[in-house]
């Protein structure tokens, strides 16, 4: 098995509300030193939400790195020291004002793990019931419902084309249909 790289130093060359960009030296085997770039993000959840009819409940929102509106699940980040299971029925509430009755957790997934160490962990929400938190005032989110198929079709047509979205409904279907 390959020697794992050794840090000689790192450095955060940027620390904002959300992220920090870390500048990292690291000497690789065979005594060659590179430099990596990390953003260090503090972790994510995306909510499969199920209606009582069996619908996904979708959103969507603006997403300015995309240059445009996106269809998605609901998702959000965590708060330092949360659990991601306390985080997902925060955001489900804020994003859809609804609170899941079940949790289940489906598994997660890193971004980008050549960049970033940000992971998403991923649950599918059922027994939804009422109930709104305040959203964070920069965000203008609409909901909507579909369908699986019309999900299905949605990632098909390029509809729904963010990574956590696919994945989330991707594993979402293959829990419903062994």
């Amino acid at each position: 098995m390959p020697q794992d790289p050794r840090l000689l130093s790192s450095r955060t060359v940027y620390d904002g509300k959300l992220f920090k960009v870390e500048l990292d030296e690291l000497e690789l085997p065979g005594d060659v030193v590179t430099k990596r770039e990390i953003i260090r993000h503090p972790g994510a959840v995306c909510m499969v939400p199920i209606d009582a009819d069996g619908r996904l409940v979708l959103v969507t929102q603006y997403r300015h790195a995309a240059g445009r509106r996106l269809l998605e699940l609901p998702a959000g980040t965590l708060e330092p020291g949360e659990e991601p299971a306390t985080t997902v029925v925060r955001e489900l509430q804020e994003e859809i004002g609804m609170r899941p009755g079940k949790v289940e957790p489906l598994g997660g997934f890193f971004v980008a793990p050549g960049y970033t160490t940000e992971y998403i962990w991923l649950y599918v929400c059922t027994g939804l019931v009422p109930g709104r938190l305040d959203g964070d005032e920069d965000e203008d989110i609409e909901v909507e419902t579909r369908t699986a198929a019309e999900a299905l079709a949605a990632i098909e047509s390029g509809e729904i084309c963010d990574a956590k979205s696919v994945i989330g409904i991707l594993r979402w279907q293959r829990l419903i249909k062994p």
